[in-house]
């Protein structure tokens, strides 16, 4: 017992620092505040409709009609059964959030250099280089929780296929399996995507490896169980994953239904080329990895008073208060991106250990760590290295469904802090010549510090300075122009200044030690400092006190405004259109249903709708979508709201079926028909309404009596065959009517709303949603979920037993 509490005494030490160095670093929730996260109080205002739901009623509802005229909540936090996965990662992260992102970042990390047979106490320098990387922190800061939860557990996946390789085939089956469950979970596909493009980098290293070492069975072995642990960490997400796919193709993500077969930017399923290279990096724009303001930064500029900015706007008589908000606002990045508030800076610390790790390091780890940086590079650039990108967009599968493709440079934030480590292992490894160690060192030092050097001296006289964004100002405003440019040189020379002390501060150290003047502790010791302070130093920048707030003003960004309460005195069943502060915002949604929202997976159809018609004001569309109340910045840029009096209401009875031939058809049908009066529906439905005849009597009644998001209910009466229009979103999977209690078949008519034949008489239609994709999935996340578990505690088991019949071995 002695023996082991002495063996994992220092990885509890170990643990227990980095809950210390996670709280320490946002320090502020100790206090009870919270970090202001932008996205986050976006999503809150999305999924308002289903959190009060399951409060009220201790029920899930898997519908949201708040967002978006009516979407799944698949994708905007939804709990599904049985989602054993997501009580193990809250039991994970239990420090108060965001410290717990910080501390799996840390921890996970950790294991992967544990696993690589990194010593423990190098093991820590790694995941403080890993844990504080800029980009991780600033992900944080800006509310991207989904994907810094994803990237937490990148390590923890290489991990468990590291162990399998390692013929530690049962541990590392059981914790690939797990880290699989857990990254799932996670639920940031993209994220999880680029790390599969890492895995199958590290893949072929290895069998390329295996081809050369005669070892092809062991790597066919080794694949076969890593397919197996992948497919458990699968099935224990089947829920979220079946559901995800299953909307994913109605969002913006899957097929385009307008889009022309010749248009040159757009594609038949996925995203359009321009929105995924949007954010493509700047080749130039790589150099801030290692030098943080090379290319300016954000409202994090830390303009001022001594800017040449602020002196010149004094200088044309600006008065200095404007003066000083104009430099406080005003941002410095010139590069490629529409903007960037902070660089994804590695650290120079880091990336120069790295460097040298490359050069040090042999074998199939040195090739997939170099793939999986070169990719990740190269992919970054997007339309600046247009020709592999859209190879990448046209023939790798899912790539075209995801956008910012500078994003996968989280594969660098995870291979880098990895070489870096290995280079300060190799550097004293003895098993290596002195004189080679000796000379990929001063490469390494001479490579960084001479970059630095160079742009510190003569970075002024080395680029243009000027973004694409600044060609107008250029040519209205060259003294303003001239004025920032010199900003911009300022802040690149100081920021090189500051990368070349740090790497002659790390080199010291380092030639100290390898000269045997500094013990390996103390070089450790001084390493890990300078690590903390260059990534820490960066951090703040974009991440400090100031971006907490107490939980008191949190709540009042939720408190409904004048016209929202204005709003709030109708109790009938309506939507409401915000103008004001347009499509992508979810403020509305706190209070009411409607039409706008916050995602990035919006359903495609009400996107289209949104853009051509109702941002245009097409009054008809606008009616079929029940909104009955649209909120406006009047003359004095205050909110106001204007009724709409002549809405549709939540059903009404139509006179005409226009059958038409296709989406895009019956989509600018929209542009011309009388929606009150007539249901454009496409030809495929044809055969089925075409002896239907509608009509709309005098006497025929509809009125709305029951609204919860996922079964509405209506009262009708007609004394003829009537066809009934609901401005209720058509979601084909799930949605099921039924009048008076009989299913009927739902027509999507108006291409997104739902239709029903409605025979004469009195009758209660109801609509339900009984989704059978959360169904099917929690049966399958349940039994998986179970036989995983008796894999585990047959491991234990084993392991047991080995141990025992070990201990019994040494007393014989």
């Amino acid at each position: 017992m002695m023996s082991y509490l002495k063996r994992f005494l220092p990885h509890l030490l170990v643990v227990l620092g980095f809950i210390i160095a996670s709280l320490a670093f946002f320090n502020p929730v100790l206090s009870g505040k919270m970090i202001y996260q932008n996205d986050i109080k976006q999503y809150e205002g999305m999924a308002r409709q289903q959190n009060d739901y399951r409060k009220e009623t201790g029920k899930e509802t898997f519908w949201n009609n708040a967002a978006y005229g009516g979407m799944p909540t698949y994708a905007i936090g939804a709990k599904f059964p049985y989602d054993y996965m997501d009580k193990l990662d809250r039991l994970i992260r239990f420090l108060p959030r965001p410290a717990d992102y910080l501390f799996l970042y840390l921890t996970c990390f950790y294991i992967l250099l544990l696993v690589m047979r990194i010593p423990w106490k190098m093991a820590v320098l790694g995941a403080l280089a890993f844990g504080f990387s800029a980009y991780l922190i600033i992900i944080i800061g800006v509310g991207h929780n989904a994907k810094a939860h994803a990237i937490a557990y990148f390590p923890l996946v290489i991990s468990g296929i590291l162990l399998v390789f390692q013929k530690r085939y049962v541990w590392g089956f059981i914790l690939t399996a797990l880290a699989m469950g857990l990254e799932i979970q996670a639920n940031h596909y993209q994220m999880t995507y680029y790390l599969g493009l890492l895995v199958f980098v590290i893949g072929v290293t290895y069998f390329i490896d295996a081809f050369k070492r005669k070892e092809i069975p062991h790597f066919l072995k080794s694949s076969a169980i890593l397919i197996v642990a992948a497919l458990f960490g699968l099935a224990t997400n089947a829920t979220t994953l079946l559901s995800t796919s299953e909307y994913a193709k109605t969002s913006i993500r899957g097929k385009n239904l307008l889009a022309e077969e010749t248009s040159t930017n757009s594609v038949k399923d996925g995203l359009d080329y321009d929105y995924i290279t949007t954010y493509s990096y700047g080749k130039l724009e790589s150099l801030n990895l290692f030098i943080p303001k090379l290319m300016g930064l954000g409202r994090a500029s830390d303009l001022g008073k001594d800017s040449a900015f602020y002196q010149k706007l004094i200088e044309l008589g600006q008065p200095p208060e404007q003066a000083d908000y104009y430099a406080d606002v005003t941002g410095l990045y010139w590069g490629e991106q529409p903007f960037v508030e902070a660089p994804p800076y590695l650290g120079i610390t880091v990336v120069f250990l790295a460097l040298l790790g490359l050069l040090l390091v042999r074998g199939r780890l040195r090739w997939w760590l170099l793939g999986g940086i070169i990719l990740s590079l190269a992919l970054s650039w997007g339309k600046n290295l247009d020709f592999l990108t859209r190879f990448f967009v046209d023939y790798v599968p899912l790539y075209n469904k995801f956008r910012a493709v500078s994003s996968i440079q989280v594969i660098l934030e995870l291979v880098i802090p990895i070489a870096a480590v290995f280079g300060l292992y190799q550097l004293f490894n003895e098993k290596t010549s002195f004189q080679e160690r000796q000379k990929k060192f001063l490469i390494s030092l001479g490579v960084f510090g001479g970059l630095c050097l160079i742009f510190w001296l003569f970075g002024g006289s080395l680029f243009s300075f000027k973004s694409p964004n600044d060609v107008q100002l250029a040519i209205e405003q060259p003294a303003i122009f001239d004025a920032i440019k010199e900003d911009r040189i300022t802040i690149m020379k100081s920021d090189s200044l500051r990368s070349l002390i740090f790497i002659l501060l790390i080199g010291g150290v380092l030639w100290f030690t390898l000269k045997k003047k500094l013990s390996e502790n103390l070089m450790i010791i001084g390493v890990g400092v300078l690590i903390l302070i260059d990534l820490v130093g960066v951090d703040r920048r974009s991440v400090d006190a100031d971006s907490f707030i107490s939980k008191r003003t949190y709540k009042s960004y939720f408190q409904p405004t004048a016209v929202d309460k204005e709003i709030l005195k109708d109790k009938s069943y309506y939507r409401v259109l915000d103008q004001a502060r347009g499509f992508m915002n979810s403020h509305t949604n706190n209070f009411f249903n409607t039409v706008g929202g916050y995602s990035v997976v919006r359903p495609r159809k009400i996107d289209d709708i949104y853009n051509t018609y109702i941002a245009k004001g097409n009054l008809q569309v606008v009616n079929m979508l029940n909104i009955k109340y649209v909120i406006q910045q009047n003359e004095e840029r205050r909110l106001d709201v204007q009724q709409n009096p002549s809405a549709n209401g939540p059903a009404w009875f139509v006179e005409d079926l226009k059958f038409v031939d296709d989406y895009k058809e019956e989509f600018k049908s929209l542009d011309v028909i009388d929606t009150k009066k007539t249901a454009v529906i496409r030809k495929a439905f044809k055969e089925e309404l075409e002896n239907y005849k509608p009509i709309k009597d005098s006497v025929s009644t509809v009125s709305i009596s029951k609204t919860d998001p996922d079964h509405l209910a209506y009262n009708v009466y007609t004394e003829s065959p009537g066809f009934l229009v609901f401005s209720e979103t058509y979601y084909k999977e799930g949605w099921n009517a039924y009048i008076n209690g009989k299913s009927e078949k739902i027509y999507p008519v108006n291409y997104m709303l739902r239709g029903l034949k409605v025979p004469p008489g009195k009758h209660t239609i109801e609509f339900k949603f009984e989704p059978q994709v959360v169904k099917t999935g929690s049966t399958i996340t349940l039994a998986s979920s179970v036989i995983f578990g008796l894999l585990f505690l047959g491991a234990l088991f084993f392991e047991y037993k080995k141990r025992k019949e070990i201990v019994s071995k040494e007393n014989s």
